[in-house]
């Protein structure tokens, strides 16, 4: 799905308005169609109370709407209107509707707010503002939301939270509307990815009110959300006459002394992702260890500086995955050298191995190009050499990187941020609170490099890597919990991950 700034928001609106056409006021029209049913299904029991918040622009006009039609139900609603002579001209049209239905039904508040007397099981309905806010608000506005996030009621916000910019991580000092549901136009707005708003925006939903698909299609930008439509067609299916060589031969270099989980959860997640051969490259102290948990698996006991070099010199891998569970020592950074001086395809870095990066920043410059770098918060900002102020600047940062070093950077977290070289952005719409414990990102690096070695495009890879990992996270939670959630888990379910993605409908 693509995702669009506010402004390029702005346009498809209009294009629609053009070539559908249809009039604004009837396009607003339909909007709040689409809320009224929302509403109508989280609230079904007659009696409801409301009390809706509209301010002078289009958000306003689509919260006066919602309420004229909220008037067909017997829900219990009052509305309140926010604005002296600032009004649009589809706010001021469906104004006068609802005066004209429903004359005794608005009360308008033009330069002071006098607070509303709402019961506690009351919900609010913010309109005041939608994504066009550029800047704070101030004055009376300031005053309704501050009365708003003082009331423990639930509050369903219209498009966006008011007060929060919609490409922007709120910084706490500005007015915003703290919200439980945000329903939004057509597309998730790009501040909803942000950890910084996660408590603004609360649970959101996607309303289609029909933008024109044509204007749709015809618009670029640089931001995706990935769901199941974007990799149903890309995932290969495997051939009747293949065999173990067809699908690639990755090796995974991961496991100090005590940290041969690492080098487990990763080799299982590779050999249970379509991967024809992996080799585990480790330690000697890691062998019993590893072979006996993933028989599957080839090991290479790494015992000296350039016990890989042989290998990587006669092109014996498809793919290397090298990080998770490796420590920083001398041997593990004379492997990360040899790795770069003699493989030229492109790798897997990830845990460890960036950790090293970090501290050698020379090797950036060094590594293939379109090679997947999968670093967690921490250990982007060791990458980088800097501390970062929010979400925003972090994918700011990442582009730039991505981009100048021509990598493929995977941001973990929520909504896993996929940064391409070419400056595109990627949100996952997979995944869980659940993941958020340790061996997970060893997990993924097994899964992208077993893809990776099987011919995947690196930007694929990734792609393909962190929807999977996501969805089967998602699919445990059906027999397990949030807490009870662990790595192994994620592996045990990647066999339904792989066929939900399949399947066709």
């Amino acid at each position: 799905m693509k995702l669009f700034t506010a402004d390029k928001i702005r346009e498809l609106d209009q294009y629609t308005i053009q070539h559908e056409p249809i009039a604004s006021i009837d396009l607003m029209e339909r909007a709040a169609d689409a809320l009224f049913e929302v509403i109508l299904s989280m609230y079904p029991v007659t009696g409801t109370k409301f009390c809706i918040f509209a301010g002078p622009g289009n958000n306003g006009g689509d919260a006066l709407a919602l309420a004229r039609k909220m008037q067909l139900l017997p829900y219990e609603v009052q509305i309140h209107l926010f604005g002296a002579d600032n009004f649009s001209e589809d706010c001021i049209t469906n104004k006068n509707r609802l005066i004209q239905q429903y004359p005794h039904l608005l009360t308008e508040h033009k330069y002071t707010f006098a607070e509303p007397e709402i019961h506690e099981d009351t919900i609010i309905i913010d309109g005041l503002f939608g994504s066009g806010l550029n800047r704070p608000l101030t004055g009376i506005y300031a005053d309704v939301i501050d009365f708003i996030n003082k009331t423990k009621n639930t509050v369903i916000a219209i498009d966006i939270p008011s007060g929060l910019f919609a490409e922007g991580c709120h910084c706490g000092e500005t007015p915003v509307v703290k919200a439980d549901h945000t329903l939004s136009f057509q597309f998730p707005k790009l501040a909803f990815f942000f950890r910084e708003n996660e408590s603004i925006v609360g649970d959101w939903s996607v309303l289609d009110i029909g933008l024109h698909p044509q204007g749709i299609e015809n618009t670029d930008t640089n931001y995706h959300y990935l769901d199941r439509s974007d990799l149903i067609s890309i995932l290969r299916k495997r051939k009747k006459f293949s065999h173990k060589g067809t699908y690639g031969h990755l090796a995974l270099i991961a496991g100090s002394e005590g940290m041969a989980g690492a080098a487990v959860l990763a080799a299982r997640s590779a050999v249970k992702s379509g991967l024809g051969l992996l080799t585990v490259c480790s330690l000697e102290c890691n062998r019993v260890i590893v072979q006996t948990a993933v028989p599957e698996a080839i090991y290479l006991s790494c015992h000296s500086s350039g016990c890989l070099a042989t290998g990587f010199s006669e092109n014996r891998y498809d793919a290397v995955a090298i990080g998770p569970g490796l420590g920083t020592g001398g041997l593990s950074v004379q492997m990360l050298t040899d790795l770069l001086n003699n493989f030229n395809k492109p790798c897997v870095f990830d845990a460890d191995a960036l950790n090293i990066i970090s501290e050698h920043r020379e090797m950036l410059k060094h590594l293939p190009q379109n090679s997947i770098l999968t670093p967690h918060p921490k250990e982007f900002e060791r990458l980088l050499g800097e501390s970062v102020q929010d979400s925003f600047d972090v994918v700011e940062s990442a582009t730039e990187m991505a981009c100048k070093y021509h990598l493929i950077i995977v941001l973990k977290g929520r909504y896993t941020r996929i940064v391409t070289p070419d400056g595109n952005i990627c949100f996952n719409s997979t995944g869980n609170p659940g993941m958020a414990t340790g061996g997970t990102g060893d997990v993924l690096t097994g899964m992208i490099g077993s893809l990776l070695a099987q011919g995947y495009e690196p930007e694929v890879a990734a792609k393909l890597g962190v929807f999977l990992h996501g969805m089967a996270a998602d699919i445990a939670l059906e027999s397990e919990s949030e807490e009870s959630l662990i790595a192994s888990d994620i592996i045990n379910h990647l066999g339904r991950a792989f066929k939900q993605v399949s399947k066709t409908e």
